[in-house]
């Protein structure tokens, strides 16, 4: 961990992206899985504002936008195996499927799910054959619906019904879905329902498919893997709780729960700054450790490490956003981070980085005519002085 502190301390600001002409939270991030030998080359960032915006990942320059109105964006997913094509799940119902290679505003496939359905999670799993997105509760029904992702790029927007879908596991909205990041047939889901479910998909039917259920006891509203091979699932909770289990445990005596907290703000001793909430997860796989990220509402960014032992903070990363910060992406070859907030920014982090524009500084001070005349009256104080 020493050596995460010391990568963590060393992160600055390499790049910003510009604001856009209408200014949205950046929800969710995703970055696309290099080709072999290289390094990845697009960020996606799903927005407040129902559009999908992609980026250059080194130098955070625009590419495109498409829109998903009226329906409401729910995460944005690059395939694993080809870093053009990008999925994301909306509130209509549907996973559309993007090639960003095209200058075309059309989804080249749509995944569409049952009348009533309501998408509000999803994912791809690692094979890139299976997409699983969760629903919303409508009256009694929530779903886990599955579809073929195969043959996106053959057929230009070529509508796919589902292969089926899981109903009896859950019973209320399914906030998360996440396959497994080498077994392309296990997935874990996360529920308003306080359950964490884990799923093998090979199997034939509902029932068998579900190897374990655990329960956090509070409303899901993040989940992934972590351990050598990935054989534990962690969640976070809406009234930012944190759980972690393993399921390797499943078949021993041993307890499967590693680690509960029930408030992560009361458990993370934070000098002269707070905890105000958590933001996601990320497996460090080199140092074998889980990584919580989490935030001020002033925008400051906390890294906290995990143990059995419990929760400690392993640095802050303070200056780059204004307010709460919603999305990163932690790329663990080049030790860079992506974070995305309610300050409509993208910001890129990278050691030892100098950043060139001052985007931020403008963009965050032009809000009155009045801190305008102030910053001209100042400056020409200091030019006196000298």
């Amino acid at each position: 961990v020493e050596k995460i502190e010391e990568q963590l301390a060393s992160l600055r600001i390499a790049k910003r992206s510009t604001l856009s002409e209408e200014p949205a939270y950046l929800l969710d991030i995703d970055v696309s899985k290099p080709a072999q030998s290289e390094s990845s080359r697009f960020v996606a960032v799903s927005c407040s504002n129902k559009s999908i915006r992609v980026y250059n990942r080194e130098t955070l320059n625009f590419l495109r936008e498409y829109s998903t109105r009226p329906g409401i964006l729910n995460g944005v997913r690059f395939a694993h195996a080809c870093e053009s094509v990008l999925f994301s799940a909306c509130s209509d119902g549907t996973v559309k499927c993007w090639d960003i290679r095209l200058a075309t505003q059309k989804a080249v496939q749509i995944f569409s799910g049952y009348p009533s359905n309501v998408l509000i999670s999803f994912d791809i799993n690692c094979s890139d054959l299976i997409v699983c997105a969760g629903t919303e509760k409508v009256e009694t029904d929530t779903f886990l619906v599955f579809w073929d992702a195969r043959g996106v790029t053959d057929c230009a927007s070529a509508t796919k019904e589902p292969l089926g879908v899981y109903s009896e596991s859950h019973n209320d909205d399914i906030t998360k879905v996440c396959f497994h990041p080498i077994e392309p047939n296990l997935v874990v889901s996360g529920s308003t329902d306080g359950l964490v479910n884990v799923f093998d998909i090979n199997r034939d039917n509902e029932d068998d498919a579900l190897i374990a259920t655990c329960n956090s006891d509070s409303s899901v509203s993040f989940i992934g893997w972590s351990g050598k091979d990935y054989k534990r699932v962690y969640c976070m909770t809406h009234d930012e709780g944190f759980c972690w289990w393993d399921i390797a445990q499943l078949d021993t005596e041993e307890p499967i729960t590693l680690l509960h907290v029930l408030d992560v703000r009361d458990a993370v001793c934070v000098e002269n700054d707070s905890l105000h909430y958590l933001v996601g997860g990320s497996y460090h796989e080199k140092a074998d450790k889980l990584f919580l990220l989490g935030g001020t509402s002033t925008g400051n960014i906390h890294l906290v490490s995990c143990g059995t032992d419990g929760l400690s903070l392993v640095g802050t990363l303070r200056g780059g956003h204004s307010a709460t910060v919603r999305s990163f992406c932690w790329n663990l070859t080049d030790e860079s981070l992506l974070t995305g907030g309610e300050d409509a920014q993208l910001l890129l982090w990278k050691p030892g980085a100098v950043e060139r524009s001052l985007a931020k500084k403008a963009s965050m001070k032009i809000a009155s005519s009045v801190q305008k005349r102030v910053r001209v009256h100042n400056s020409s104080l200091k030019s006196r002085k000298k």
